[in-house]
């Protein structure tokens, strides 16, 4: 794929994709930010620190330049048609109202296509990953999560459930720290009572390892 890429710009591949990302501009603006704040940008401790955030923010904020359609487009057909389920994906974001941290985990159950076709497990974790890397907001991921997988895999059902502690409530504003959101989206056939009261039991069962 051939990318243009802006002077300052390096471009780092990915495991789903290319990302390209103007550092030298990013770190301008970081440099400003610590100006606006008061600080001396060219002392000792932060001298390096405005290109290192700008470094930090294109791993951060990858998921912008990925394609979910891309990662669910390689399946396979296996004999079962009933709840897939992988709990406890770690979730790493970034809130768009402060950009400030949350994280948490994602619990994501579907039900395959009717033509059977599912994707590797390691896939589902890769699509929290392309919405959590993101500025973003709890409620927007867990609904791109659900639909991404109704929409690119054909999934029957879904159910994503989402828990985030918010550094914008425990660190600053209202400073209340272990407080935890939790956030589902459901779709299809687990919006039946008993199939989604199936999949949240198999959620919250504890795992053996």
């Amino acid at each position: 794929m051939d990318v243009s890429t802006p002077p300052g710009t390096d471009d780092i591949e990915r495991g789903d994709g290319l990302l390209t990302v103007d550092r030298e501009r990013a770190a301008a603006a970081v440099r400003e930010l610590l100006l606006a704040l008061g600080e001396d940008p060219d002392r000792e401790g932060l001298v390096d620190t405005p290109m290192r955030v700008a470094k930090a923010f294109e791993e951060t904020f990858a998921g912008l330049r990925q394609d979910p359609a891309e990662i669910l487009s390689r399946t396979f057909s296996i004999d079962h048609d009933e709840l897939i389920i992988v709990k406890d994906i770690e979730v790493y974001s970034t809130c768009e109202h402060h950009l400030v941290p949350f994280h948490g985990v994602a619990h994501v159950g579907y039900i395959p296509a009717k033509d059977g076709r599912v994707t590797g497990l390691s896939k589902i974790a890769r699509l929290v990953d392309v919405y959590a890397r993101r500025p973003q907001v709890q409620e927007r991921l867990t609904t791109q999560v659900a639909d991404a997988l109704v929409q690119h895999l054909g999934a029957q059902g879904v159910l994503v459930v989402v828990e985030c502690e918010h550094l914008c409530m425990s660190m600053r504003g209202v400073r209340k720290p272990g407080a935890t959101t939790i956030t589902s989206a459901v779709r299809g056939q687990l919006r039946d009572p008993a199939t989604r009261a199936e999949a949240m039991s198999l959620m919250k069962a504890p795992t053996s390892r």
